[in-house]
C-alpha cells in the first residue's frame, strides 16, 4: 500500500527536519523519514556535542591561567565521566525538543531507511510513502583512507565524541575546521597535539591571514603543525600508531584522528535507479536545489558546497518554501557565514581576499588588530578583524580571528549580504567596550576616518 503526502523528506537532519517544519507550517502534509536520531550528524554527532566539549576545553582553560588575573584556581584533572555526561544531557534535551516541535507540527515521523523506488515514491522497509515533492537530506559521513581501516588507535570525528579518556597525545590528519577543532579541544585537556596537513596552510579554504595567525596561536599554545606533507605510513604497534611522514619525520602517538573531511552520504538512496544525476556522489541540483528529476530536491551536504549545518537548514527552508510557491531569495554559498571553534575562534563571510581580487580585480582591504579593542585586552586575545570592499564600495567579505568571534558572525553576514557602501556602514554604533568594535573599527577606516587605527 502506498500513503500519499504532499511532502516525502528523506533524513532527519539539519536540512531535512528544517524543511518538514517549515512545510507543514505552510499546510503540506509531510512525512519525514530518518534511519537513526532525528537531529542527525549536527545534533548527534557533530555541531552539538563537539562544541559541548570545546566549552569545557574553555572552561578548562579559563581555570589554568585564573591565576594571571588573580584567580587561585587549582586544574586537578579532567573528570571524563562527568564530561560525558555533560555532552550527553545537552545532545539529549536538544533531541527531545526537536522530537516535541515535529510531533507538534503534525508531521508522520518514520524510523528506517529510505529509497526511491519509482516515480516520487520513497520505500521505508515494505511501506512506501509518495507525494508530489521528495527532498533528499541524508548529510554527510567522516571520510576514511581506507588503508587506515581496522587501526584500532586510528578514528574519525565520530569515534573521538564517544572516548571516555584524553589521550596523552594525538596526531591529527587534516588542518581543516574538524582537525583544528578537535586539536584545539585536546590540548585544552592536556594532550599533546600534532597537525599534519598536506597544504601549506592550517585551515586552508579560510582568508591567508586567518591560517598564519592560527597557527602563530597555536605555536604558542604547543601545538605542532606539519604543514605541506603527507602521512606515508601508519604502524599499530602495541598501545601507540607510529605515523611516519614523507619528509622523514616519525611521531609515536596513541590516538590517530583522521580528519580529511566529509563525504556525501548519497549511497543506497537509489539514485542512479531513479535517474538523479550526481558528480562524485554529489547530488547536482539546479538553482532551486530541484535535481535532474523533476519534484525531487537535494539539499544541505548532498549538495557540493561549504558542509555547514545553517546551509542546510537554509536550503531545507528554502524548498519548502519554494513549494509553496512563496518565491524565496535564492541561497547563495558566499553569504554564509561560517565559524570554526577552536581557540581562537574563526568567523568568515564572503569573499577571501584572493578570491574577491580573482572575482572584482581592483580591491581593498583593511585589517584591525584586536590588539587596540579593549574587551580583547580584558580577555588576553589577540588577532584582528579584515574587511574585503570592491571597487563598488560595499563589502563583499570579512573575516576575522580571536576569542569570541564567532558571536559577530551575525553582523558580518548582514553587512557583506546588505550591500550597502562602507561610509554608510562606518555611521553604526557599536557598544563598548565589546569586541564588536573591533569591526566597527574596520568599517571607519576603511571609510577613511580612523579613530583607534592608522589608517
Amino acid at each position: 500500500m502506498i500513503q500519499e503526502f504532499d511532502v516525502v523528506v528523506v533524513g532527519g537532519g539539519s536540512g531535512g527536519y528544517a524543511c518538514a517544519l517549515r512545510a507543514a507550517q505552510l499546510g503540506k502534509k509531510v512525512v519525514l523519514i530518518e534511519r537513526a536520531e532525528l537531529g542527525g550528524t549536527c545534533l548527534h554527532r557533530g555541531c552539538i556535542p563537539t562544541k559541548a566539549l570545546l566549552h569545557v576545553a574553555e572552561v578548562a582553560e579559563t581555570a589554568r591561567h585564573g591565576a594571571e588575573i588573580g584567580v587561585r584556581a587549582t586544574l586537578e584533572g579532567i573528570d571524563m565521566d562527568v564530561v560525558t555526561a555533560f555532552r550527553a544531557g545537552v545532545v539529549d534535551r536538544l533531541h527531545r525538543g526537536l522530537t516535541g516541535l515535529i510531533e507538534h507540527a503534525g508531521i508522520t515521523f518514520v524510523k528506517g531507511e529510505g529509497r526511491l523506488v519509482e516515480g516520487r515514491v520513497v520505500q521505508v522497509g515494505g511501506d512506501r510513502y509518495q507525494a508530489k515533492a521528495i527532498v533528499l537530506a541524508t548529510g554527510s559521513y567522516a571520510r576514511t583512507v581506507p588503508a587506515w581501516d581496522g587501526i584500532a588507535r586510528v578514528v574519525t570525528s565520530d569515534e573521538a565524541l564517544q572516548l571516555d579518556r584524553v589521550p596523552n597525545h594525538a596526531v591529527v590528519v587534516g588542518g581543516s575546521v574538524i582537525g583544528v577543532e578537535f586539536a584545539s579541544l585536546w590540548r585544552s585537556l592536556g594532550a599533546e597535539v600534532t597537525i599534519v596537513e598536506a597544504q601549506r596552510s592550517l585551515v586552508p579554504l579560510e582568508d591567508a591571514a586567518i591560517g598564519k595567525q592560527l597557527q602563530r596561536a597555536f605555536r604558542k599554545r604547543g601545538i605542532a603543525a606539519k604543514l605541506g606533507v603527507q602521512v606515508t605510513s601508519l604502524h599499530e604497534e602495541g598501545d601507540t600508531v607510529r605515523v611516519e611522514l614523507e619528509n622523514g619525520e616519525t611521531y609515536e602517538s596513541d590516538l590517530v584522528l583522521v580528519a580529511v573531511g566529509r563525504g556525501p552520504a548519497s549511497q543506497g538512496l537509489g539514485l542512479e535507479d531513479a535517474g538523479v544525476a550526481t558528480d562524485r556522489d554529489w547530488v547536482k541540483v539546479n538553482d532551486s536545489l530541484e535535481t535532474s528529476v523533476a519534484g525531487v530536491y537535494a539539499v544541505g551536504d548532498l549538495v557540493a558546497g561549504p558542509q555547514l549545518a545553517h546551509r542546510g537548514f537554509a536550503h531545507g527552508i528554502f524548498v519548502a518554501e519554494h513549494l509553496a510557491g512563496l518565491k524565496p531569495a535564492l541561497i547563495e554559498d558566499v553569504d554564509i557565514p561560517r565559524v570554526t571553534y577552536c581557540d581562537p575562534e574563526i568567523a568568515s563571510v564572503g569573499y577571501t581576499e584572493e578570491e574577491a581580487r580573482a572575482t572584482f580585480g581592483d580591491i581593498e582591504t583593511y585589517s584591525y588588530n584586536l590588539g587596540g579593542n579593549g574587551k580583547s585586552q580584558i580577555l588576553g586575545t589577540t588577532g584582528f578583524v579584515k574587511v574585503v570592499r570592491r571597487p563598488g564600495n560595499e563589502i563583499v567579505g570579512i573575516h576575522m580571528v580571536g576569542a569570541r568571534m564567532g558571536e559577530q558572525a551575525g553582523e558580518a553576514a548582514l553587512l557583506v549580504h546588505g550591500g550597502a557602501p562602507v561610509e554608510e556602514l562606518a555611521n553604526l554604533v557599536h557598544p563598548h567596550p565589546t569586541q564588536n568594535e573591533a569591526l566597527g573599527e574596520a568599517l571607519l577606516a576603511l571609510a577613511g576616518k580612523p579613530l583607534h587605527a592608522h589608517a
